[in-house]
C-alpha cells in the first residue's frame, strides 16, 4: 500500500515522518543544503508530494527491497548526486563516499577517518586531524 498525501493515519505522524519534517525545517532555515532521508518505500509518494509542494528539489534512489533514499536540497548538490550516486551506497568508492558525506555536512574529521579506513592507509591513522 502506498501512502498518499491525504493519508491521515498514524503512519503520517510516525517517527520517520517527524524526522522528515525536521529535515525540511533545517533545509528551509539554511542549516543544511542537502539531506539524505531513507524511508520505507510506502512513504515515497507522501514524501515526494510534500517536497514538491514546498518546491524542494529531490532525487529518489532505490535502497534495497523495501526502502528508498530520497536526497533533497539545493539543485547544485542534486546535480552532483545524479552524476556519481548511480548505485547502492555500499558500492561507492572511498572517494565518492567521502564526497557524499561532506555534501551531507557530516563531521569532516570523521569523514577523513572513514576515508582512510576504507582506503586502509596506516599513515592516516597515525596523524591527528588538523581541522578539529
Amino acid at each position: 500500500m502506498q501512502m498518499t498525501e491525504r493519508h491521515t493515519t498514524s503512519e503520517a505522524f510516525s517517527p520517520a515522518m517527524r524526522v522528515l519534517m525536521n529535515h525540511i525545517y533545517e533545509y528551509k532555515k539554511g542549516v543544511r543544503r542537502m539531506i539524505l532521508f531513507t524511508c520505507n518505500r510506502r512513504f515515497e509518494v507522501f514524501v515526494t508530494n510534500r517536497l514538491g509542494r514546498q518546491s524542494i528539489d529531490y532525487v529518489v534512489q532505490q535502497a534495497g527491497k523495501d526502502n528508498v533514499n530520497i536526497y533533497f536540497g539545493r539543485k547544485e548538490c542534486l546535480d552532483a548526486i545524479r552524476l556519481f550516486v548511480t548505485r547502492p551506497l555500499n558500492e561507492l568508492s572511498p572517494e565518492e563516499d567521502f564526497i557524499l558525506g561532506a555534501m551531507l555536512g557530516y563531521d569532516i574529521c570523521a569523514q577523513c577517518k572513514r576515508y582512510c579506513e576504507r582506503k586502509d592507509k596506516v599513515a592516516c591513522k597515525r596523524k591527528p586531524c588538523k581541522f578539529a
